[in-house]
């Protein structure tokens, strides 16, 4: 049986995710920018919060916890390498940690590069990865402590994914990344039809996440700096992949 999984928008472009078992009723929270649109949704289907992850420490994913912590008692899982900038963390982990939460196990990825110490957290069995401010729909996060050769890196374990995997990134910032990648590959025909898509999604007020993988690897510039299309439009052909990579995101932070 595969987790529920509840999208929830907070602050002004900020997503949280509920993961709930119906069978054993437990009930997992991926960050927590705010209280207010988090217990809505909680109590809205009348469960009760029993572990909180977390990704990284910016304040607009951890700025809930202690308040979350006080009103349910949740199990707070974040990085061990990131515990002096986190709120208290009842279990602390690492890559290659394997944790089980809401009667599923969960994978732990070292993501950094946004930030150093930013984890992701893949199940499996739901094919579900969370992923907040490293692989974003159509982009991923700016770097802000990591390198780019770090973040290509990391990235690269998140491509590996089932294509099938659904990417619960952290916020909806994909039409500007939509944007942004037509810039850099305008004649790529599944990133047009994803345009157009996402156009509509946004018109009727629709969230763009999560997202599949496979869509990802198709039209994310930032997964396709190995790829020898994206090279050729970029006028880069003889650059290596953390090159392109280092171009792509010195493009999109002036863009």
């Amino acid at each position: 049986m595969t987790l529920e999984l509840v999208t929830i928008p907070c602050r002004t472009d900020n997503y949280a995710f509920l993961l709930h078992n119906a069978a054993t009723g437990e009930t997992a929270l991926i960050d927590a920018p705010e209280v207010p649109a988090i217990k809505a949704a909680l109590d809205a289907r009348g469960w009760a919060l029993t572990d909180i992850l977390i990704t990284h420490h910016h304040d607009d994913h951890i700025a809930g916890v202690d308040a979350l912590r006080g009103l349910y008692q949740p199990r707070v899982i974040g990085a061990a390498a990131d515990t002096h900038r986190l709120p208290r963390l009842d279990l602390a982990v690492a890559e290659g940690d394997v944790i089980t939460v809401c009667g599923e196990q969960a994978s732990v990825l070292d993501v950094s590069g946004h930030t150093i110490g930013h984890i992701a957290f893949y199940f499996a069995a739901s094919g579900m990865v969370f992923t907040a401010d490293s692989l974003m729909a159509m982009g991923c996060g700016r770097l802000f402590e990591g390198t780019a050769a770090q973040m290509w890196t990391n990235l690269q374990k998140l491509r590996a994914l089932p294509a099938e995997t659904m990417v619960c990134s952290g916020h909806e910032y994909t039409a500007s990344n939509a944007r942004f990648a037509l810039t850099i590959e305008p004649d790529n025909a599944a990133l047009m039809a994803r345009v157009a898509d996402i156009s509509a999604i946004r018109a009727k007020g629709g969230f763009t996440v999560p997202s599949l993988l496979s869509l990802e690897l198709q039209t994310n510039p930032f997964l396709r700096a190995d790829v020898p299309a994206l090279a050729a439009a970029m006028g880069m052909a003889a650059a290596s992949a953390v090159e392109i990579f280092t171009e792509v995101r010195r493009r999109k932070d002036k863009f």
